[in-house]
């Protein structure tokens, strides 16, 4: 069994940054893609970034390009998500995901994603 567990959340100003952890718990973390998702009241849930085991390759959605940044611990069970220059439409709850798959490559898609946390709330006031 996989549990995560995302913190680092909160209310921030427009242009300030936060850092998400996600702790990882159970044996078979190591050798698998890792997610940012987020959703907001009215949206659907959307990848924000990705990294696959290896840390070697890594994915951001157009709107965070250059704002966010994922990383991952693998000796530590931890995988992060430092996001700079935070603006209002980031406002979402946040989840850490673990991908099903083994290859050493990156997916977008929820269902690519079978461990979940229970989420995050990031409020980015203007």
């Amino acid at each position: 069994q996989v549990q995560l567990v995302e913190s680092g959340g909160g209310l921030v100003q427009a242009g300030d940054s936060l850092r998400l952890s996600c702790a990882a718990s159970g044996r078979t973390y190591r050798n698998y893609a890792m997610g940012w998702f987020r959703q907001a009241p009215g949206n659907e849930r959307e990848c924000v970034a990705a990294i696959s085991w290896s840390g070697k390759r890594t994915y951001y959605a157009d709107p965070v390009k250059g704002r966010f940044t994922i990383s991952r611990d693998n000796a530590k069970n931890m995988v992060y998500l430092q996001m700079n220059s935070l603006k209002p439409e980031d406002t979402a709850v946040y989840y850490c995901a673990r991908g099903w798959f083994k290859e050493d490559v990156v997916r977008t898609s929820g269902s690519s994603y079978d461990y979940w946390g229970q989420g995050t709330q990031v409020t980015v006031s203007s």
